[in-house]
């Protein structure tokens, strides 16, 4: 069992090679379900769970745009694109209304820019190849 206070979480090993924007998705959904069980209940079931809700959409549309054809990966990297951001301001207004610790909100938003700049690559390159 990882402790997520003491150790990184670190995803099992897969058989089968899983792309690195999907396993930073699944660490940095791990770090976020550490801290939502200690939200204050007011704002855990309200802004918590809309959080909670736009982070698993990012996985969702990511690991869709995995299999879709070239024509329509765009639509889906876009709208994992656009849910992260909203993501991340809901995430500095969970901060803002001392939700959860500044430790805890640093060590998610860089997690999360990172994949955000993943996103942004791959967009670039699809954008790239369908022209």
């Amino acid at each position: 069992m990882c402790y997520t206070f003491c150790y990184e979480y670190r995803p099992p090993p897969h058989e089968i090679s899983t792309p690195p924007l999907i396993l930073k998705l699944e660490v940095a959904y791990v770090l976020w379900h550490s801290y939502i069980i200690h939200f204050p209940k007011v704002h855990r079931y309200s802004l918590g769970v809309k959080i909670d809700t736009l982070l698993c959409e990012v996985i969702q549309y990511t690991s869709s745009a995995l299999f879709v054809k070239k024509e329509q990966k765009l639509q889906y990297i876009q709208k994992a694109i656009q849910l992260l951001d909203t993501a991340k301001v809901m995430l500095r207004v969970a901060h803002t209304i001392k939700a959860f610790e500044t430790k805890q909100y640093i060590a998610l938003s860089e997690k999360l820019h990172e994949i955000g700049k993943m996103l942004g690559g791959w967009h670039n390159q699809v954008v790239k190849q369908l022209n």
